[in-house]
This record gives structure tokens, C-alpha cells and sequence, in this order.
């Protein structure tokens, strides 16, 4: 028989975690595919250093449960997600309050019983029933279009999301020792000191702006007017104290944006994750993510340490092999090296990130929840001990802190960021031992407006692109412009009918070769 005109049926140029996903759902439909990767590890940016025991995440991206491309996308099926205690832990005026959004009732109708709830309750006790469900790392029922009861703050195990007493919304942490009074018994606060940060009946209103925000549909929410947040957040209807005490930092620390100068419409999603579902990690480290779907790929599909230099609809051009001749080609790489093989692509600006891990066999207790700075004292916009959340990631009687920097990091970013730490945990940190200090320059693709969240990932037939600057800056938006991407080629190719000319087992073994 001739040799086919083709080595192989699709060729992803780029071993992320975009181009790692489409090669799976390209497989699957019997596609055979080449993944080609430069470096010498796959991944891209979801990268973690392994240090004398430790898993020390180079960016330290914050996950969702809610994101249906993760706990549900192929290839992903043995991923298990450490959830941080429900909500987020805020510091301002030298303590800490806790403000949070487990997942509870399911749908529309369940946030809309929410907001009546909320609207009848008394303004001088703004108490939500208890809720019920239990949270997972990966319920199913957790995603973008569930609307839960938003911001419990009360007694019950991080890891069940019971509780056992009714509680206050944003009251200052229980968990401080220097913060306990009889005011407090029981999981109760005193409405003056629920109203501290927010203002009373504050806590009330933003409670029903996010129910509200997770009932919509995201269709809705994509034909919002678009303006940077900062702007936006302006005209929502709540008070300053409640944008700079709750969601200003809060969405800082979800956009990778100090300066909130992002799509408001992006915001608005980050928002819905939030109420939808926990913020989390992946458990062993941010590169488990891409080693799952490398592993699951059929042998031979991943080549590390081959550079393509240019591509075309039938073809690529590498630095070590020559050409590699495909039907298709999908562009799976970062922004700027996607423009390089494909010029006039747009580039957007970055986002600089900087990651300072420390570690010390005496952590502060602030059990398992994200902590933020909402007085904005100092470089680190947020800050956990990673370890609680995960303790896979530090060696036992060790614990892990990892704290993250927005925006150009001080000249003695460590020495600084001990200070800030030691005000935000309110101990001394001289003894902390610093692990490592991870500066990205490009970490998170911008967003701002004017945002396309779909992006073409179809450049003409036989090629295509895909990667968070197709979508969100976030990891489902890499994963969802990889699915969009994968469907588009497969439509292209004809994925009824059949699409080798040669053996299948010859073809993949000519791609392994290459």
C-alpha cells in the first residue's frame, strides 16, 4: 500500500494543560495525535518544585470545585481536590473575620428562596437557616449554573459543611483565642460585632446580591455592560466598606489583579464560582493536573523536548526532527509563543506573580481558609498554610506556608513579605525557614475590557488555537477553549467517517518516532 500523504491525523503543538485536554478528547474519537512539547516536562506554568519533601507551586493558582471542566473533563477522573475551609478569612484592623460561600441549596429556585429568606429576616440578626448539604470536592452537582445560600459563618467542620448552631454572617474568626467573649458562645456574635467590618444590615444585602448573582444564568451575566471592576463595582448598589472590606480583595485575589482593571463580566464569573462552589487545590501539586492527563493518554502521544518553529494546515517544522507532515495543527501554547508561530494573534498584557513559600514546625491555626489582606498593608494580597489544606504537600510536623504577591514584588521581597506575614497571622515569623521565592513575570493573561471570553479558536480549516487567552484567565477557562477547540477540528475532519488511510498502530508508531 502507498504511504499515506500524513505521519499522524492532528499535531498540538504544547503540553499544557489546553493542549494535553484536547488531545484527549481528540483520542477519544479515534484521532490520532501528536503532542509536542519544547520543554523537558509537561505542564507549562502549572509547575510545582519538589524540595526536601515539600510541593512548592511556582504560581499557586486557586481552583474551584465548581468548575465543571475540571471534575468532569476527560482524563481528569483520578484528580482529588483539597477544599480550603468554606469562605475566605479577612484581616482587617488587626483581626480577623470570616466571610464565606459553601455550597448549599442547588439552582436557581434554591438561590431564590435564599433571597426571600434573607429579605424577610430581621435586620438586627441577618441569620440564614443551617445548611443541610453535604459539600465535596467533586460533587457533580457543583457548577456554574448552581446557586447556593451565600456566606455562612458558622461552627460547623470544613469538611461536611453541617453546622451545628445558627450562625452570622462576616463575624470575626471564632477561631482566635484573643477574639473569644461571651458574646460568641455557642457560634453566636453580637450584631455590633457582625457589623464591625461591613456596617449593619451590610452583611444582609451583599449576601442577597450574591445569591442573586448565582441564580443568573451566565448568558445573562455575558451581556452585563462591560467595565473594569473597579468602575463596575461602584455601581452595584453596596456600600464602600463592604467593596473594600470583602470584594475588593476577594477579587484580587481570584483575578491575579491588584489594580482590578479586568473585565467586569470576568468578575461576575469569578463571583459565581465563589458562591457555586469551594475554592481548592489540587491535591500533591498544581502539576498533578497535566501529569493525569499526560498519563492517560495512549503511549507515544506526548513528545518532550521537540521545538516547532513553524506550522502551517498540513504540517509543522521542529528544530530536531524536520517536518511533521498532519492534517490539522492546534497552537496549545502560551499567548506570546502562539503569536510567534502565528503572527498577527493577539497578545494580551500579563499579570506578574510572585510566590514565597515558607515553612516551620509551629503554624498559626486559621483553620484551612484562604486568608486576605482587606486593609492592604503590604505586598501579599493572600496567604494560607497550604499544609492544613493538603498535607500531602510538606513532610509530617512540617507545615507549609505559601503567600502570593500581585503586580512588580519589593526589591527584598522576602524580608518584606515576613513583615506582612506577621501582622496578617499576628505572630513572629523570624524563625520561618523560606523554602522559595517563584517569580512569573507573565502568570495570568489580562483581562480587561473589552474582554471576548470565546475568542476564535478556529483560524481557518486544518488550524487552531486554544489556551486561557482564547477564555478566561483561569484553568477552566484553558481546559473549556481546549474543548470548544477540539470540537472545531473534529467538525472539520469529519468525525463520522473514517480517518486513517494506513494501519492505526503503523501511524502511531511513525508519531512516535517523530
Amino acid at each position: 500500500m502507498p504511504e499515506p500523504a500524513y505521519q499522524v491525523d492532528v499535531v498540538v503543538v504544547g503540553a499544557g494543560v489546553a493542549g494535553l485536554s484536547a488531545a484527549h478528547r481528540l483520542t477519544s474519537a479515534g484521532v490520532t495525535t501528536a503532542v509536542l512539547e519544547a520543554a523537558d516536562r509537561v505542564g507549562g506554568r502549572m509547575s510545582t518544585e519538589k524540595v526536601d519533601g515539600f510541593r512548592l507551586d511556582r504560581i499557586g493558582q486557586l481552583l474551584f470545585t465548581s468548575y465543571p471542566e475540571l471534575t468532569h473533563g476527560p482524563g481528569l477522573d483520578a484528580l482529588v481536590l483539597r477544599p480550603f475551609a468554606p469562605g475566605v478569612l479577612l484581616h482587617s484592623d488587626g483581626r480577623h473575620h470570616r466571610a464565606g460561600a459553601p455550597a448549599g441549596g442547588r439552582g436557581a429556585r434554591g438561590a431564590l428562596n435564599a433571597v426571600r429568606a434573607l429579605a424577610s429576616a430581621p435586620r438586627s440578626s441577618p441569620v440564614l437557616p443551617r445548611t443541610r448539604g453535604r459539600n465535596r470536592a467533586s460533587d457533580p452537582a457543583s457548577s456554574l449554573s448552581s446557586a447556593p445560600t451565600v456566606a455562612p459563618a458558622g461552627t460547623g467542620s470544613p469538611d461536611t459543611g453541617h453546622d451545628s448552631a445558627p450562625y452570622s454572617p462576616y463575624a470575626p474568626h471564632t477561631g482566635d483565642r484573643e477574639n473569644t467573649s461571651p458574646a460568641r458562645a455557642n457560634g453566636r456574635t453580637a450584631p455590633a460585632e457582625r457589623a464591625q467590618l461591613f456596617g449593619i444590615g451590610q452583611p444582609l444585602r451583599l449576601r442577597a446580591a450574591l445569591a442573586r448573582l448565582a441564580a443568573t444564568p451566565v448568558d445573562r451575566l455575558l451581556a452585563r455592560p462591560e467595565l473594569p471592576v473597579s468602575e463596575a463595582l461602584r455601581t452595584r448598589g453596596l456600600p464602600a466598606r463592604t467593596v473594600d472590606g470583602f470584594l475588593r480583595p476577594l477579587l484580587t485575589a481570584l483575578l491575579s489583579d491588584p489594580d482590578l482593571t479586568s473585565s467586569s463580566r470576568c468578575a461576575d464569573l469569578a463571583l459565581r464560582a465563589f458562591a457555586a462552589g469551594r475554592l481548592c487545590l489540587p491535591e500533591g501539586g498544581a502539576d498533578v493536573v497535566p501529569e493525569l492527563l499526560a498519563a492517560t493518554l495512549p503511549p507515544g502521544t506526548v513528545h518532550t523536548g521537540v521545538r516547532v518553529t513553524s506550522v502551517s494546515t498540513t504540517k509543522v517544522t521542529t528544530a530536531e526532527h524536520g517536518e511533521i507532515r498532519c492534517r490539522a495543527v492546534l497552537v496549545a501554547t502560551d499567548a506570546r509563543s502562539a503569536a510567534e508561530l502565528l503572527p498577527g494573534l493577539r497578545v494580551p498584557e500579563f499579570h506578574p506573580v510572585t510566590v514565597v513559600h515558607h515553612t516551620t514546625d509551629d503554624a498559626p491555626d486559621t483553620g484551612g481558609h484562604l486568608l486576605l489582606d482587606a486593609d492592604r498593608s503590604g505586598p501579599v494580597s493572600h496567604t494560607a498554610v497550604i499544609s492544613r489544606v493538603d498535607p500531602s504537600r510538606a513532610p509530617v510536623g512540617r507545615a507549609l506556608i505559601t503567600s502570593t504577591v500581585l503586580g512588580t514584588p519589593p526589591d527584598d521581597v522576602d524580608a518584606v513579605v515576613r513583615r506582612h506575614l506577621a501582622r496578617l497571622y499576628r505572630t513572629s515569623t523570624a524563625r520561618w525557614e523560606t523554602l522559595a521565592v517563584h517569580h512569573t513575570p507573565r502568570a495570568v493573561p489580562a483581562m480587561r475590557p473589552p474582554h471576548d471570553l470565546r475568542r476564535p479558536v478556529r483560524l481557518l480549516a486544518g488550524l487552531y488555537v486554544c489556551g486561557d487567552h482564547r477564555d478566561t484567565s483561569t484553568l477552566q477557562g484553558a481546559l473549556h477553549s481546549a474543548h470548544r477547540a477540539a470540537s472545531a477540528l473534529l467538525a472539520d475532519l469529519g468525525a463520522g467517517r473514517s480517518l486513517h488511510r494506513a494501519d492505526p498502530a503503523a501511524t502511531r508508531a511513525r508519531a512516535a518516532a517523530a
